[in-house]
């Protein structure tokens, strides 16, 4: 091997260690990239769900009123519907 087989063979290497170091460098970039999107839409997810649970909350509450306003009445008629309502919590309850 003489000198300018030498100096051929550095700049290869060299040449291949700089296009393996670019594409690190971009396959890094590009890693960085996803995990600041999954970020993003877990954040997203999290909001909905928190969204989700509020409305659900407040639908409960409506319920309960209409509930009590249903079975607010006197009599008979009164305690078959407060009856009717217990069955059903019961049945989603199993």
């Amino acid at each position: 091997m003489n000198a300018a087989d030498a100096i051929a063979f550095a700049a290869l290497m060299i040449g291949l260690i700089s296009i393996f170091g670019v594409v690190a460098d971009v396959y890094k970039r590009r890693l960085a990239f996803k995990e600041r999107k999954l970020e993003l839409a877990a954040k997203e997810s999290a909001e909905q769900a928190a969204s989700f649970a509020a409305q659900a909350q407040k639908l409960e509450q409506r319920v309960r009123v209409l509930e009590r306003i249903a079975t607010d009445r006197e009599g008979q008629q009164a305690a078959a519907l407060a009856g009717e309502i217990e069955d059903l919590r019961t049945a989603a309850a199993n």
